[in-house]
């Protein structure tokens, strides 16, 4: 198991992955930590633990947009079953930053 150095908000963690997945983690730690640096920007250092919740949210929130825009597409027809798929991957990047949440929680 490989483990990856990220930094958001200017603090380290050490995190844990499969191995080959490094770069995705680095991507979505950059993802996550531009949610924080605009947090930031509106709302100033409210604390590290605050700022990571509402930064979860927000990504939160981008998935379930995501997901019932596939779903209403699926629901229409459109895309030829690619709602379906959609919704799959979703899925699955849904269960993937809930492991790394976890993964966060621990460091």
């Amino acid at each position: 198991m490989a483990q990856v150095e990220i930094t958001i908000n200017s603090q380290s963690y050490r995190v844990a992955c499969e191995d080959g997945q490094e770069e995705r983690l680095g991507e979505l730690a950059r993802m996550v930590d531009a949610h924080v640096g605009d947090l930031v920007e509106q709302i100033g250092q409210v604390g590290q633990t605050r700022l990571l919740v509402m930064a979860s949210l927000l990504v939160a929130d981008e998935l379930m947009e995501l997901r019932e825009t596939a779903d209403a597409s699926a629901e229409d027809g459109e895309g030829g079953g690619d709602g379906a798929r959609v919704t799959e991957l979703m899925d699955r990047l849904s269960s993937r930053l809930e492991a790394i949440a976890d993964r966060l929680d621990q460091a």
